[in-house]
């Protein structure tokens, strides 16, 4: 079993979505089937809320979308209502929170401990309160704002995003201040992050396909976080603005296959079984 965490489908030419080019789960399943991924969680089709309903209704209608992670603005006075309607559906597994919204909200070009409002701590508190996750938009630079978040939300279960955007991915150690946040924040049990994007940070194009070019920045992942909480996703179809799916899962199945077979199953799908909870869909 392989599911992917991280795809993003839609159509640019509805109003309600945001996204660079028409991506829909049949085209996507010719590319990831044969690498044998069995499902996938959708991340954030449409910009607005009705985006949120859109992947719903086309998970219902396809059980190989396991989840949904959605959009919403934990600031807004509506939140607690529409978190309410679209948590009803057990598809429904959290939302993003990026780090957009911070710089919204405060005015300020990055986060710190002092700019969590009481507002966004009580939205948390609800998504948690259901059990839901919330996935977390940011580079090593707000990793600190990610910690202060699941210190004040006891039982938050977080998911970082792509690997907290660790630029540039050249063959080398990676960047030192990122590796020390990824060491620092992988001290929260209840903290997981996804390895995707991968191939995006290398800021080459092609990006490299060997192994041996992502494999100190993936140690470091694996270090911190171990073999419980790094989960599988590929962003798919902006990885495809520098490489191809085959190429990209390629690259991660071998590094974790390396790791022995527990350590890639629970990579490709036990983990974020965990951190998402996503639903069995017998196809």
């Amino acid at each position: 079993m392989i599911i992917d965490t991280h795809t993003h489908f839609g159509d640019p030419a509805h109003p309600k979505h945001d996204i660079y080019r028409t991506a829909m789960p049949e085209t996507y399943k010719t590319l990831a089937v044969p690498q044998g991924v069995t499902g996938t969680i959708i991340v954030e089709s449409g910009c607005q809320i009705e985006g949120n309903q859109w992947d719903l209704d086309l998970a219902a209608d396809d059980p190989f979308i396991v989840g949904i992670v959605g959009n919403l603005d934990p600031f807004a006075d509506d939140f607690a209502a529409y978190l309410e309607r679209f948590a009803a559906n057990p598809l429904f597994n959290g939302f993003r929170l990026h780090t957009g919204y911070f710089r919204e909200y405060s005015g300020k070009p990055r986060q710190t401990k002092d700019d969590i409002s009481d507002k966004l701590i009580e939205s948390l508190e609800l998504l948690r309160d259901k059990d839901l996750a919330l996935d977390f938009s940011g580079d090593h630079e707000t990793l600190g704002y990610a910690a202060e978040l699941v210190q004040r939300v006891p039982g938050l279960r977080l998911v970082l995003n792509h690997i907290v955007g660790c630029r540039p991915i050249n063959g080398k150690e990676p960047n030192a201040a990122w590796a020390d946040g990824v060491r620092q924040i992988a001290t929260w049990p209840n903290i997981y992050c996804k390895v995707s994007a991968l191939v995006q940070m290398t800021e080459i194009v092609p990006s490299p396909a060997e192994l041996e070019y992502y494999k100190p920045t993936l140690d470091v992942l694996w270090h911190a976080f171990g073999a419980e909480r790094l989960i599988y996703g590929s962003n798919w179809p902006q990885i495809e603005q520098v490489s191809d799916f085959a190429t990209a899962h390629a690259i991660v199945a071998r590094y974790f296959e390396s790791k022995g077979s527990e350590a890639a199953e629970q990579y490709f799908w036990r983990n974020s079984k965990a951190a998402y909870k996503w639903v069995d869909r017998p196809s």
